[in-house]
């Protein structure tokens, strides 16, 4: 039998078609286990991927979960497989197809030509549509700009695959495709340029904005954790802050630094930090950079793990992965073991102990485990003070103020000579009172 002339590609998936955009909120999720995964982390990965399309909005019709042997390069699965799953996507009426792994700029094009009517996307762009969806400051507006757009650019084609390829005119003329093709990538690229000098002004506000908080002598002490772990409700906790909780991932983007009031006296600033997810896209840890220089910066990091989480180990893994790839790997670390109260077994609570040795077990709903956090605090900002007898001249009384803000003055009197006080003085005011130090107290 001769084979049919091959049929021209189909134009892609119209979003402003009403009956589109309703299939088009119905999604079908593609899991893959490959030969050296375990099978518990490959549903839990299938699992997490529900929670975030969930969170989308997007209505979930079915699920797959795909033993994959080997990459194949035309569609990530075999062809077989891959019809296998359009046919179920479209017996279902979905208009989407969700993977849980990257997919190629090609690997997407080939999908969507060889099942007609279908959009096909991965992980990494729900995460850069959920970004995108929660982003409020300028800075986490940009840097999701930044991530989308890179990724924006090699996908283009795709979008121009529709078009007639015509030639007319001079041997030099290009199609309209590419023609436009080349146009849009070049206005991308401009647009990516526009972006990064946008993003790089609100980055050295940012910077001086942390010159400003490194004049008053208090350690930083940064919130970091898998999403969802429970930081801004720890933060809410220990400083009596209002900061968005809420349990969906991702549900803050922004960081937040509040000033902490501990138990001896002392002061420290405490700062929560953007949620890690397991294979977040680069993309978006090269664009967060900016904001996670709060870990970078910090005297010490508060890795808070949901104690609760089947996944608490992998969640942990996933977290120090992203400090060490964004050069926080070397900061010092107290694990804080959140949800406490989500684990009535003392036995399983003495499990997750056990597995991070030197944490701290807490619940921020209940205020179980906070004093014994607080005062782990006050112990690690007290490392390098000095409890010295000071006299200070009435005529350099801002560094009273200094001490006062650093929370360490011990005792104060006025004399005619000037202020002689006891002070914890921190590392970094030292040399700024080494002339009025009369000794250690």
């Amino acid at each position: 039998m001769a084979k049919t002339a091959a049929q021209p590609l189909q134009a892609p998936v119209d979003p402003q078609d009403p009956k589109v955009r309703e299939r088009l909120n119905r999604a079908f999720l593609v899991g893959l286990q490959r030969p050296e995964q375990d099978p518990r982390e490959a549903r839990s990965l299938l699992d997490e991927l529900r929670e975030l399309v969930a969170n989308l909005g997007v209505e979930i019709r079915g699920e797959t979960l795909v033993r994959l042997r080997e990459e194949h390069p035309r569609h990530l699965v075999g062809t077989g497989k891959m019809e296998e799953i359009a046919a179920l996507a479209k017996g279902l009426d979905c208009g989407l197809v969700i993977f849980d792994d990257e997919l190629s700029p090609a690997q997407q094009r080939n999908w969507e030509k060889d099942a007609p009517g279908l959009r096909v996307i991965d992980r990494q762009e729900v995460i850069l549509d959920i970004f995108a969806a929660r982003a409020t400051t300028k800075e986490a507006v940009l840097q999701v700009e930044l991530a989308r757009l890179q990724q924006q650019l090699p996908r283009l084609k795709r979008l121009w695959s529709h078009l007639d390829r015509q030639r007319g005119g001079g041997a030099m003329q290009r199609d309209a495709g590419e023609t436009q093709l080349e146009m849009d990538q070049r206005g991308i690229r401009d647009k990516i340029a526009k972006v990064r000098r946008e993003l790089e002004e609100v980055v050295r506000t940012r910077a001086t904005q942390r010159k400003r908080r490194q004049r008053v002598p208090l350690p930083t002490f940064a919130i970091v954790g898998y999403t969802n772990a429970g930081k801004s409700s720890l933060l809410n906790r220990l400083t009596g802050s209002e900061v968005l909780a809420a349990d969906r991932l991702f549900a803050t983007l922004d960081p937040t630094t509040r000033r902490l009031a501990l138990p001896s006296g002392r002061a420290l600033l405490l700062t929560d930090t953007v949620g890690f997810v397991r294979r977040l896209p680069h993309r978006l840890v090269e664009a967060f950079k900016a904001t996670l220089e709060e870990s970078v910066q910090a005297d010490v990091l508060l890795h808070v793990v949901d104690a609760a989480s089947p996944d608490r180990d992998a969640h942990a893994e996933t977290t120090l992965r992203v400090l060490r790839e964004v050069g926080a790997g070397e900061r010092p670390v107290l694990t804080v073991l959140n949800k406490r109260d989500l684990i009535p077994d003392p036995l399983g609570l003495a499990e997750a102990l056990a597995r991070h040795p030197g944490s701290i077990a807490v619940s921020a709903v209940t205020g179980e485990g906070i004093p014994e956090l607080l005062a782990e605090l006050d112990r690690l900002a007290a490392k390098g003070d000095r409890r010295l007898r000071l006299l200070i001249p009435h005529d350099r009384y801002e560094l009273v103020g200094r001490l006062h803000a650093a929370a360490g003055v011990v005792s104060e009197e006025a004399t005619d000579d000037g202020v002689r006080l006891v002070a914890l003085v921190p590392d970094r005011l030292r040399a700024a009172v080494e002339p009025f130090v009369e000794g250690e107290a």
